[in-house]
């Protein structure tokens, strides 16, 4: 693997979460497309991609920051969760399972942070 991002585990985990996300906002509503899915979706994105940008060998405050963001998007999934429930596109189950998901995410950062 060219890329040091690639071997961090808390990376391959947030892509399995994205992918889960983008497999979720095909059942929302059409009227969503430009809400709530684009903003989840983004939000997935945005925890996968601020691991990896803050991997590339800058200095250890700055990976630090990009874990923070990491974190931020992770809860900002978290939040579009709650509405989509409330909303009735998810059922409990799925939100519950998600939820988990998320925070287990998050505790992974947050080890990874603390670790550097």
């Amino acid at each position: 693997m060219a890329f040091r991002f690639e071997n961090l585990q808390v990376w391959q985990r947030a892509m399995d979460l994205d992918d889960q996300i983008n497999l979720l906002t095909k059942n929302f509503p059409k009227d969503e497309l430009y809400l709530l899915t684009s903003q989840i979706k983004r939000a997935a994105d945005s925890v996968v991609l601020n691991i990896a940008e803050g991997s590339t060998g800058q200095t250890k405050a700055i990976f630090k920051l990009f874990l923070s963001y990491s974190m931020r998007s992770a809860i900002e999934v978290v939040s579009c969760l709650f509405i989509a429930k409330r909303r009735n596109y998810i059922s409990d189950e799925h939100f519950k399972a998600l939820y988990a998901d998320y925070e287990s995410l998050v505790k992974m950062l947050t080890s990874l942070k603390n670790s550097i």
